[in-house]
């Protein structure tokens, strides 16, 4: 499916519920909120589904867009969703339209738009908008700014290519205010993030000569510093600023006794490769997956995992 083919489905189409994936992000919010603000302007009756993994930071862009209690909505749109399993927590119906970049993508839903050259999902939703309305508000512009700058680290990852720049000056023009989303994506942090950040620098095991680098987030660390969820944006990539690194693994312990892990890494390994071992996926260079177990647990198998992937 292309991004025209995308928008006439749209068209045919009411009665929308718009779902974000399981920890959403920027990308998946962003992108999320945009499209139904255009369905909206499209005279279309759109909703986002609740997700109780929200944020505060992240619940201030969409509030406007959440469904209201029983709505099942007649279409379902999963934004930014690579595989089924990922869905927002609570949902158990099927999916007509997926939009997704990931290159993991599983292709569950009975339509998919997938781009995984793009950065972000929120580019498949500029594209998507512009063939549906014909024009991109200032407030879908500064949703889709954040889509895009939240999942290419202010263009600072490496899945950052010409398209993001593109699309970011496409925005910006549209009247997207990259200063608001700067500064409270990238410049602020509460006294109990950088807490956190201490012990997560202190606590990092090497392995390979630094080439690998892991850092384990437990409950006791979270309870230490004060932090909360809230205090968890771009946590997976600090281990991944130590020199030499070419695969960062970020173990953050949950309270159900799991632990939630985050890959990042260079083209020398496939993070989706080793996370697709445990159910998990995402991208070659960023990946994620979960793993029972305590935190030591889970970095004995993922390092297991990498060394059988990574030879």
């Amino acid at each position: 499916m292309n991004f025209k083919d995308c928008a006439e489905l749209l068209k045919k189409n009411d009665g929308f519920l718009l779902l974000t994936h399981i920890n959403p992000d920027g990308d998946t919010v962003g992108s999320a909120a945009a499209l139904c603000s255009a369905l909206r302007r499209a005279g279309k009756t759109a909703y986002v589904m609740e997700n109780p993994g929200l944020t505060d930071k992240l619940r201030g862009y969409i509030a406007p867009f959440l469904a209201l209690e029983g709505y099942a909505g007649a279409f379902t749109v999963a934004v930014d969703i690579a595989a089924q399993g990922l869905l927002t927590p609570g949902y158990a119906g099927g999916v007509d339209l997926c939009i997704d970049h990931h290159p993991s993508n599983t292709r569950y839903a009975a339509s998919t738009l997938v781009c995984d050259d793009r950065s972000s999902c929120g580019e498949l939703v500029l594209e998507v908008i512009k063939a549906l309305r014909g024009s991109v508000t200032k407030s879908e512009a500064t949703l889709l700014y954040m889509a895009l700058a939240t999942d290419n680290g202010c263009f600072r990852y490496s899945n950052t290519n010409s398209a993001s720049f593109r699309a970011a000056a496409e925005l910006l023009r549209l009247g997207a205010d990259n200063a608001e989303i700067n500064i409270r994506f990238f410049r602020e942090a509460s006294p109990a993030r950088i807490r956190l950040e201490g012990l997560i620098y202190l606590s990092m095991s090497y392995y390979r000569e630094g080439k690998i680098v892991v850092a384990e987030i437990t409950q006791d660390m979270m309870r230490e510093a004060g932090a909360t969820e809230e205090d968890m944006d771009d946590i997976a990539n600090l281990p991944g600023r130590a020199e030499g690194c070419a695969l960062s693994v970020t173990i953050r312990e949950q309270p159900d006794g799991t632990c939630r892990l985050s890959l990042r890494s260079t083209k020398e390994v496939n993070s989706s490769d080793i996370c697709a071992v445990f159910g998990g996926g995402g991208h070659a260079l960023a990946a994620g997956c979960t793993i029972s177990g305590t935190p030591a647990r889970a970095r004995e198998m993922i390092l297991d995992v990498i060394n059988e992937v990574w030879k």
